[in-house]
C-alpha cells in the first residue's frame, strides 16, 4: 500500500505513458484533452454558430472517457492515495517566492494564495484566470492542440509541428516565471 500512496517513479509511470501511447498509435487516436473542449462545444450545438464545430462529435466519445477518467483519478489520488508531505525545492526557488508572497512555498504542491477561495474570488485573481484562460484558449488553437497533445501524442508520432509547439511552451514558460510572474505577485 505504501507504494501506491507515494509518487511514482519515471521508471513506473513512463513505461506506462509509453504503453497507452502505443495503443492509441495501434488504433488510430490521438491524444489531446483541448480536443474534448472542442467535442463538448459541439454537442452543445455552438455548430449553429461556427463550421469549426460542425464534426461527427460521435467519433470522439472516447477521448471524452479521457477527460471523465482524469478527473475521477484526481479526485481519488487527491482524497484517498495522497500523503500530506514537504515538496523539496531548491533553497533559492523557495526564497524567492517568498519575496513574492507566497509564504508556504515548498510545504504544498499547490499554492493557498493562488488556490484558496479567497484568492480565486478577489478581483485580481479573476482578472488573471479570465486573462490566461482567453490565452491558453486561443494559444491551443493556434497551435492546433494543447501541451499534452503535442508532447505526448505529437512527439510520440514524430511531428515536427509538435516540436515547435513544445519548443514553444518551454520559451513561453520561461518568460512567464522570469518576467510576467513577477510583474504580477509583486
Amino acid at each position: 500500500m505504501d507504494f501506491i500512496l507515494q509518487p511514482w517513479p519515471w521508471y513506473v509511470t513512463g513505461p506506462l505513458i509509453a504503453l497507452v501511447m502505443f495503443l492509441l498509435l495501434y488504433f488510430g487516436k490521438n491524444f489531446g484533452m483541448s480536443s474534448n473542449l472542442r467535442t463538448l462545444c459541439t454537442i452543445s450545438g455552438a455548430g449553429k454558430f461556427s463550421d469549426f464545430f460542425r464534426f461527427d462529435w460521435k467519433t470522439q466519445q472516447w477521448n471524452l472517457l479521457v477527460v471523465l477518467g482524469t478527473i475521477i483519478g484526481g479526485f481519488i489520488a487527491h482524497f484517498y492515495l495522497s500523503v500530506p508531505t514537504d515538496m523539496e525545492l531548491n533553497p533559492d526557488t523557495v526564497a524567492s517566492l517568498r519575496d513574492l508572497g507566497f509564504q508556504n512555498a515548498g510545504k504544498s504542491i499547490v499554492p493557498a494564495e493562488l488556490f484558496s477561495w479567497d484568492a480565486v474570488l478577489s478581483g485580481k485573481a479573476l482578472l488573471i484566470l479570465v486573462i490566461g484562460g482567453f490565452l491558453v484558449g486561443f494559444g491551443t488553437r493556434y497551435a492546433g492542440g494543447c501541451t499534452s497533445g503535442h508532447a505526448i501524442s505529437g512527439l510520440s508520432n514524430l511531428q515536427l509541428p509538435s516540436l515547435i509547439a513544445v519548443i514553444g511552451f518551454f520559451i513561453g514558460g520561461l518568460i512567464m516565471i522570469h518576467f510576467l510572474f513577477p510583474i504580477i505577485f509583486n
